[in-house]
């Protein structure tokens, strides 16, 4: 096995999982997860080892994500129902349509609240590995994330509530 397909097999899952916790959807989880491997493998010479394999990989996951999503949402009009509201958005991840409405609102917030809560709830990373990514303390990464989450909170809110935002 050539080394670009050691690298396909150990992280596959990896990033696989993580688009699927970031889209809730399979096919899509399938079709980025594709996407991106076939990115890494023409850009893997391009790979500087800054940080590690696996962050690399699921930050052209992410990319894929964010440009697969984009696309879909020019296309589909955004007509659900409001989700409730009362617990942590990192909780709500469980209930398919609370992370729905979730991932909706988080791309509504500014860099880098949107990335460090999105490594924390969707690629579980820790604290310290988000911070390393931005070069910067786990404790800078631990309040991005709670003043992140306390974003979506209120957002929202204020849709449950009828503003439109």
């Amino acid at each position: 096995m050539d080394e670009f397909g050691k690298i396909y097999t150990e992280y596959f899952n990896d990033i696989y999982l993580y688009i699927l916790r970031l889209s809730g959807d399979k096919t899509v989880a399938e079709e980025i997860t594709s996407d991106t491997f076939f990115k890494a493998m023409r850009s893997i010479k391009k790979f500087r080892g800054e940080c590690e394999l696996r962050v690399w990989l699921c930050q052209i996951a992410k990319n894929c994500y964010f440009s697969h999503y984009k696309k879909a949402y020019k296309t589909e009009e955004l007509n659900e129902e409001i989700a409730d509201t009362s617990a942590p958005p990192d909780e709500l991840v469980a209930d398919k349509e609370q992370a729905a409405q979730i991932r909706k609102e988080l791309h509504f917030l500014p860099e880098p609240y949107k990335e460090v809560f999105m490594w924390r709830i969707f690629a579980q990373l820790s604290f310290k590995q988000i911070g390393t990514i931005f070069n910067k303390s786990e404790n800078w990464a631990c309040v991005t994330y709670h003043r992140a989450r306390k974003m979506i909170i209120e957002r929202l809110e204020k849709r449950e509530n009828g503003k439109h935002m």
